[in-house]
């Protein structure tokens, strides 16, 4: 293996020739403390910045096995080492006159919520950086001295500050590791406790408008009352008290200024675990759980949505509804289908991103309404039947669209300024009632039973005589082909990293699953089977450093919202 005055020597060599000699670099070379592998240059200076891969020894990274010794730790120590990295990149920034930074270094930053990425690797004998350089060039030639500053200084600099254990905390690196631990703990011991979700008392669960952030000017925190608190015991921080959501329906009533939208956003959240200090890190729900929002304007592909709607809207086959633009109610009637096909145990639904016509109807008007003819389907009324006949677990939270869930609610929470009450005796006792004209579906079985089949070559993401153009444009946009996504009304998404890997997923998926149709379901199985025994590494014959490990449920929301998607037919 070359060393790093080999390197030294070869920068030299290559300065202020044509940028394509930068692949003079292509090896490994022995940095002493770590080792540098190139495996690729860009082909010109306006090319994207290249992925290296920096190699520290674990003789001298020196991470104790403890704190990589399950999956869960693993993940938790990775995700923090790459935030280190994040920091110690930000610290070398150089600044021009005008203030503004020039990074030549980077890595796929998280944001709040921890989950496996590509960005960092942790094992028994090394520690693995992949960290995008962007090479110093001049009107397309090489300047050796800035490369220099990069490789000699710089680089070193990042990694002795960031993957060297001694040179962390090595309180935060146990805090950051053992509050994973415990969450991951926490969400285990759920079902076993009756629970789908748990939310510590005292949890910040308000965010900053339009971010994932936490708000700290806000003081308001959750406030659960003795007789509601649960106990339960993680192994490192102890025992943890707290509101624990049940399994059944449970309604959550509130106004827009209660906190109530606030405390569902963080329970759909709560499928991740966040960084500590975000104020969510002991608010954590089972891995199965969906938030389903209207999406009016959104496509539909062969779409049973009877249940919720109905079979009498004129000519149109709503057993197998097809439309490019549907209306508020059937838009989240078809997500609510979509999730329980692929496999959803829970389902949230929040007033504030809701339909009310979806959500509920009014006993009370439903003779004049519907004079003559069946009443229209709502989730209301099809709630209980879901629960006792599917095993699925609702939560739905709203001030005046909510009224017919509670006479069918094995719970009801109240909440004013985030404090928490329980008024199931109260709310029973008012005597609302839930429609009883729309009878009930013989086999809802068939909800979750009808496999909708993919036509593979629905799923295009050439673009000219790319094979494929895939890119994360925010969280909620993914460019896959020529086609946009549109992913708003998808509130569990992590960040950008996980919506671009959605889209290399779905490249994968038609690549190696897709020779012939096949079920949403079964393709899903398969890619949840590869990402478990291979990891994300499968997905793509490039090394990456920019892939975050997306849920089924987010990968089939975006297969749904695919404007070519074509499904050839549905089956049970």
């Amino acid at each position: 293996m070359r060393d790093k005055k080999e390197f030294f020597s070869i920068l030299n060599s290559i300065d202020g020739k044509d940028f394509s000699e930068y692949s003079s670099l292509i090896g490994d070379f022995d940095f002493s403390r770590y080792v540098l592998k190139i495996t690729q240059s860009p082909e010109n200076a306006e090319s994207d910045p290249c992925l290296f891969v920096v190699r520290v020894p674990q003789i001298i990274a020196g991470f104790p096995a403890h704190l990589f010794n399950t999956p869960v730790r693993r993940t938790a120590l990775e995700d923090l080492l790459t935030r280190k990295l994040g920091e110690a990149i930000e610290r070398v920034a150089q600044y021009d006159r005008e203030g503004v930074s020039r990074r030549r270094l980077a890595v796929a930053v998280p944001g709040q919520k921890i989950l496996p990425r590509t960005s960092l690797l942790v094992t028994e004998e090394f520690v693995e950086a992949r960290i995008y350089v962007d090479l110093p060039a001049r009107d397309g030639f090489i300047t050796g001295e800035s490369a220099q500053d990069v490789f000699f200084d710089h680089l070193p600099a990042v990694v002795t500050a960031a993957l060297i254990y001694c040179n962390l905390d090595e309180k935060e690196v146990d805090h950051f590791v053992d509050l994973m631990e415990d969450a991951d703990q926490i969400r285990q011991m759920l079902p076993t406790r009756g629970f789908v979700a748990f939310a510590a008392d005292g949890s910040m669960v308000v965010r900053e408008r339009a971010t994932d952030l936490p708000d700290y000017e806000s003081t308001a925190v959750l406030s659960v009352p003795e007789d509601l608190l649960v106990e339960l015991d993680v192994p490192n921080t102890g025992a943890i008290k707290g509101l624990g959501i049940p399994s059944g329906i449970t309604v959550v009533l509130g106004d827009n200024l209660s906190g109530r939208t606030e405390l569902l956003r963080a329970v759909a959240s709560g499928i991740y675990n966040h960084v500590p200090g975000d104020g969510r890190e002991f608010v954590v729900t089972v891995p199965d759980a969906v938030y389903v929002a209207s999406e009016p304007g959104r496509s539909i592909q062969r779409v049973d949505v009877t249940a919720f709607t109905g079979s009498e809207l004129g000519e149109v086959d709503m057993t197998q509804l097809t439309t490019e633009e549907a209306n508020a109610c059937v838009s989240q009637a078809a997500g609510t289908v979509e999730a329980l096909e692929v496999g959803a145990r829970v389902l949230i639904f929040d007033e504030a991103d809701s339909s009310s016509a979806f959500l509920a109807g009014d006993s009370r008007l439903a003779k004049i309404l519907f004079e003559g003819r069946s009443e229209t389907p709502s989730l209301a009324s099809r709630a209980r039947q879901l629960v006792d006949e599917l095993g699925v677990s609702i939560i739905v939270g709203g001030a005046s669209c909510v009224a017919e869930f509670v006479p069918i609610a094995d719970t009801v929470l109240c909440l004013d300024g985030l404090q928490v009450r329980d008024v199931t005796p109260q709310a029973k006792e008012l005597g609302v009632s839930t429609s009883e004209n729309t009878g009930q579906i013989e086999d809802i079985s068939s909800l979750v039973e009808k496999n909708r089949w993919v036509v593979p070559s629905s799923l295009d993401p050439s673009v000219g005589t790319n094979d494929y153009f895939i890119n994360a444009l925010a969280t909620d946009v993914l460019e896959f082909g020529k086609s946009l996504v549109d992913l708003q009304g998808i509130f569990q998404l992590a960040d950008i990293h996980q919506t671009e890997t959605i889209g290399v997923i779905l490249y994968y998926a038609k690549l190696r699953y897709m020779d012939e149709g096949r079920p949403i379901r079964e393709i899903l199985d398969l890619v949840d089977r590869d990402l478990s025994t291979e990891g994300l590494e499968c997905l793509s014959r490039d090394l990456r450093g920019d892939l975050a490990r997306p849920r089924r449920y987010e990968i089939a929301a975006a297969l749904n919202r695919l404007d070519t998607l074509r499904i050839s037919h549905a089956v049970e």
